[in-house]
């Protein structure tokens, strides 16, 4: 724990365990995504295949270093990443779509629905820092820019399989 961040923080007029609070909910999106992103991949069937398998993977392992990021700014606001993978389910602000049609435009549809629930929940956690929290705020504009180029894949994939 950082005594000197979390004092920086409360500072500037930020509620410290509202702060992981939040950071926590989106950490439990980012496993839930890296989930949902791994398993899609295992199980994807249809016209170019190979090629969203490779864009799912690549998209987990992203949502898994994301995960790392917040965790870390957890412990240095002084709290604790969620510990219990069922708690995921109790604090997602996107939830978990399993997969249950494999057909790869479908598994498409479901993780663009996914980024951009997540590039509300980035949003509203830099509007939350902006000007108060520089580095919590600067994680967020991170992760969102990567989760706006996640979107922007899967989009560009589904179109071209549904133009074919």
């Amino acid at each position: 724990m950082g005594k000197k961040t979390q004092e920086l923080v409360k500072k500037a007029g930020l509620n410290v365990n509202e702060l992981i609070k939040k950071l926590n909910k989106a950490y439990a999106d980012e496993w839930l995504a890296y989930i949902q992103y791994w398993t899609g991949a295992q199980v994807a069937q249809g016209l170019m295949r190979p090629n969203v398998q490779s864009e799912l993977k690549e998209h987990a392992a992203e949502e898994l270093a994301h995960a790392q990021m917040l965790s870390e700014r957890i412990i240095q606001l002084g709290g604790a990443p969620i510990l219990d993978p069922e708690d995921y389910f109790k604090q997602t602000n996107c939830g978990y779509d399993a997969p249950k049609d494999f057909d790869v435009k479908a598994l498409l549809k479901q993780n663009i629905a996914g980024e951009r629930c997540a590039i509300a929940v980035y949003n509203d956690l830099l509007n939350y820092t902006r000007g108060k929290d520089p580095v919590t705020m600067h994680i967020a504009r991170h992760i969102m820019q990567e989760e706006q180029e996640h979107e922007q894949d899967l989009e560009d994939l589904l179109t071209d399989i549904t133009s074919k």
